[in-house]
C-alpha cells in the first residue's frame, strides 16, 4: 500500500523514499513488531482461555517440561503470521507475484499447522493430523508455488539449480524442478517445525535465516548487484526482502512474549508456515542449496530425527538420548537456557557461511 505512495514522488518528491526496498523493509519490520506488541497479550489471553490445559506435554520428554511448560497455550504463530501479513500489505509493492506465491505458501501451511495444533489441544494429545494427509496437502500447496515460480521466467534458468562457491555450474532439472522445489519447501517447513520444542530455540534461527535470505533476495533483485557478485539475478524478488523484514520484525515481538518462560508456544501454526516461507524464498531466489546451509541447525534437527527412526526400526537401538537432537542435549545435562543460546550461535555461524556464498565464487 505504502509502495504507492512513491507514484506521487512527481509531485512530493520526499515520497520518492516509498520505492526503495530497504526503507520498506525498515518500515515492515517495525510495523510487524508494534502489531505483534499490541495485540500479543490479548491473543495469548484468548488462546490461553479456549485452550484451557494449553499445549499438551510429551510424556517421553525431559521430565522438567511436564512441570515448566505444562499449561502454556500453543498457536502462537497466529501472532507473528498477523503481523507479517498485515506489515507486508502495508509495505510491499503488491504487484510483485513472487510477493504473492511465498505468502500463498506461508498461508497454506499456517492452515495446516492450525489445523494440528487445533487437533492436539482438543483431544489433549501430541498427536495431531495423520502424517501423510499433512504431507499430502504440503506438497500439494507448494507443488503449486514451484509451478508458479517457473512460469515467472520463460528461460531455461527457471527450472535450474545454482550451486554455491561455482559461479558457472548450473544444473536445469527440466519438470523435475517443481518436484524438487516443493521438496525444499516442505523439507523446510517440517526442519522448523522439528526445531520448535525450546522456548525461543525456534525463532531466532527463523530470523536470522529471514535476515539471511533478506540480503540474498535484495541482491538476486538487483541486476547490478547480482552482476557484482556474479550470482544469478531473478528480477522481482528484490521485493521478498520486506516480506523477511515482517517476519523478523513479528519474530521479535513474538521473543518477547516466548522467552523462558515462554506465555506462549509458536506451535505447528507457526514452524510450518514460517519454515515453509523461508524455503519459498529459497527457491524464488535460486538460492535452494544455500538454504541448506543458512537452515543447517533446521537440517541437524531434522536428520537427527530421520537417523533415530532409520536406526530403531533395524537394530532397535537409538543413536540419541532423543530426537530431536536438542532434547539429546538436554538429557546431557544441558540446561535449557544452555541448549537455545549455543543453537542460537550455531545458526549465526551457518548463516555468516551461507552469505559468504555469495562473494566466494
Amino acid at each position: 500500500m505504502f509502495y504507492f505512495l512513491g507514484e506521487l514522488s512527481g509531485q512530493i518528491s520526499a515520497l520518492n523514499v516509498f520505492k526503495y526496498i530497504t526503507f520498506r523493509t525498515g518500515g515492515a519490520i517495525m510495523t510487524a513488531l508494534l502489531f505483534v506488541f499490541l495485540f500479543g497479550p490479548k491473543i495469548i489471553s484468548s488462546l490461553r482461555l479456549r485452550q484451557g490445559k494449553g499445549q499438551p506435554i510429551r510424556e517421553d520428554g525431559p521430565q522438567s517440561h511436564l512441570l515448566t511448560k505444562k499449561g502454556t497455550p500453543t498457536m502462537g504463530g497466529l501472532m507473528i503470521l498477523s503481523g507479517m501479513i498485515v506489515a507486508t500489505l502495508l509495505w510491499a509493492d503488491l504487484t510483485s507475484p513472487y510477493v504473492w506465491i511465498v505468502l500463498g505458501v506461508t498461508v497454506g501451511f499456517g492452515l495446516i499447522g492450525f489445523y494440528d495444533d487445533y487437533l492436539k489441544v482438543t483431544k489433549s494429545s501430541h498427536k495431531g493430523f495423520g502424517g501423510k494427509a499433512r504431507l499430502g496437502l504440503e506438497f500439494a500447496i507448494a507443488g503449486l508455488a514451484a509451478y508458479a515460480v517457473t512460469l515467472l521466467d520463460s528461460g531455461p534458468f527457471s527450472t535450474s539449480i545454482a550451486f554455491p562457491f561455482l559461479k558457472d555450474l548450473v544444473l536445469n532439472l527440466g519438470i523435475l524442478f517443481i518436484p524438487f522445489a516443493a521438496f525444499v519447501v516442505v523439507g523446510a517447513g517440517n526442519a522448523v517445525n522439528l526445531t520448535d520444542g525450546l522456548d525461543g530455540l525456534a525463532i531466532v534461527p527463523v530470523m536470522i535465516a529471514s535476515a539471511s535470505f533478506a540480503m540474498i533476495a535484495y541482491l538476486s533483485g538487483n541486476a547490478v548487484f547480482a552482476e557484482y557478485l556474479q550470482i544469478h539475478h531473478v528480477a522481482g524478488t528484490g521485493e521478498l526482502a520486506v516480506l523477511c523484514g515482517a517476519v523478523i520484525g513479528a519474530g521479535l515481538g513474538f521473543l518477547w512474549f516466548n522467552a523462558p518462560p515462554a506465555a506462549i508456544f509458536m506451535g505447528d501454526t507457526g514452524s510450518l508456515a514460517l519454515g515453509g516461507m523461508i524455503g519459498a524464498i529459497a527457491v524464488a531466489t535460486k538460492h535452494e542449496i544455500v538454504l541448506a546451509i543458512i537452515g543447517g541447525l533446521f537440517v541437524l534437527e531434522a536428520v537427527s530425527v530421520i537417523v533415530q527412526v532409520i536406526s530403531f526400526k533395524l537394530t532397535g537401538k537409538r543413536v540419541f538420548k532423543m530426537a530431536p537432537i536438542h532434547h539429546h542435549f538436554e538429557h546431557l545435562g544441558w540446561t535449557e537456557s544452555q541448549v537455545v543460546i549455543r543453537f542460537w550461535i550455531i545458526a549465526v555461524v551457518l548463516a555468516l557461511i551461507g552469505l559468504a556464498t555469495l562473494k566466494l565464487r
